[in-house]
């Protein structure tokens, strides 16, 4: 068997056209979207990932600000930023970049961010309101899973779906949008016993653990489909050929670069058993940055109570562009 690749690229290069075309509807009518990231420190990636947030706001006309306070800020004087933009009528989404400097106590400065404007999904009340149903905002790679399996046709309800993983940001919020969409759910974790025969129960195996390839050959069903959140990174020329023989372009990252990325389930095993699995890099991760995009326009309509749909109804209604 040879395994379809899900094209995480293309699916949420269609989910920012679909935002942007949104963002042109409801600046016809005057309203415009503005994400504010709070980046703390100097963690490397910390900024690369705020730059290609910035960048992607900036492609879909999306208003957006970086805030850079001191990295010797204190707890006192994040919340106080907070809730400046807490107040600000005119910013829709708050994201506060983890990880933050050690001083600061991250919990409190994250439970300071309104709901509302809660665009990265992880305030507890966004959390309860998926738990109970409610609308609300939910958080963004998950939401992109979710995305990539609707829009490649794969079927959800009913199936027997496992997560490996029960991060806060990923594991727990993903079984409860798969719960949603009427899949029955398992959660595995370090505590699980004989953890091979728990993911081979699934139609659809998601893996969000951490952990280069943990997952092989003997946690495929086969015929599954194969969802890889894991990034990380491989370093050492005998682990690129182990896991991807032959492939000049990963031989080429390595010697340019120092590494190359893995996921959490070994590629070898995914091509060889499943009937589809989105690969890394170019699987999930794109899908990250669109729903944050996404979440952004959602929180703009929802707060001033315009509803799905509106946006472009209203403006065709004055002969707006859109």
């Amino acid at each position: 068997m040879s395994a379809q690749l899900l094209d995480g690229t293309a699916i949420a290069a269609a989910i920012r056209a679909e935002v942007g075309r949104e963002v042109a509807a409801l600046a016809a009518q005057g309203v415009h979207p503005k994400l504010s990231v709070v980046l703390v420190g100097h963690d490397p990636a910390s900024h690369v990932y705020v730059r290609n947030k910035v960048r992607a706001c900036g492609e879909l006309g999306i208003g957006s600000e970086c805030l850079l306070p001191s990295p010797d800020s204190t707890t006192a004087e994040l919340l106080a930023i907070v809730e400046r933009l807490n107040a600000d009528p005119e910013v829709d989404g708050i994201l506060v970049q983890l990880p933050l400097p050690s001083q600061v106590d991250a919990q409190r400065v994250l439970l300071a961010v309104s709901p509302a404007k809660d665009v990265d999904g992880f305030h507890p009340i966004s959390m309860g309101n998926l738990v109970t149903g409610r609308p609300g905002l939910t958080p963004c790679t998950p939401t992109g899973v979710i995305e990539i399996l609707k829009r490649s046709n794969l079927a959800i309800a009913g199936k027997e779906a496992v997560v490996v993983g029960r991060s806060d940001i990923v594991g727990k919020p993903q079984a409860l949008l798969l719960l949603r969409e009427n899949a029955t759910v398992t959660i595995c974790h370090s505590r699980t016993r004989d953890l091979a025969a728990v993911c081979r129960r699934a139609d659809i195996l998601i893996a969000a653990i951490g952990r280069p390839a943990l997952l092989g050959a003997d946690h495929i069903k086969p015929g599954a489909v194969v969802i890889d959140v894991g990034m990380n990174r491989l370093t050492e020329a005998a682990e690129v050929e182990r896991y991807f023989p032959g492939d000049l372009g990963r031989r080429e990252g390595l010697a340019k670069r120092g590494g190359t990325l893995i996921g959490d389930v070994d590629p070898r095993a995914a091509w060889e058993l499943a009937a589809a699995f989105t690969p890394v890099p170019g699987g999930v991760g794109p899908l990250t940055i669109a729903m944050l995009m996404a979440n952004t326009v959602k929180a703009a309509r929802e707060r001033r109570g315009i509803h799905p749909g509106a946006a472009a109804a209203r403006s065709l209604e004055k002969g707006a562009p859109c």
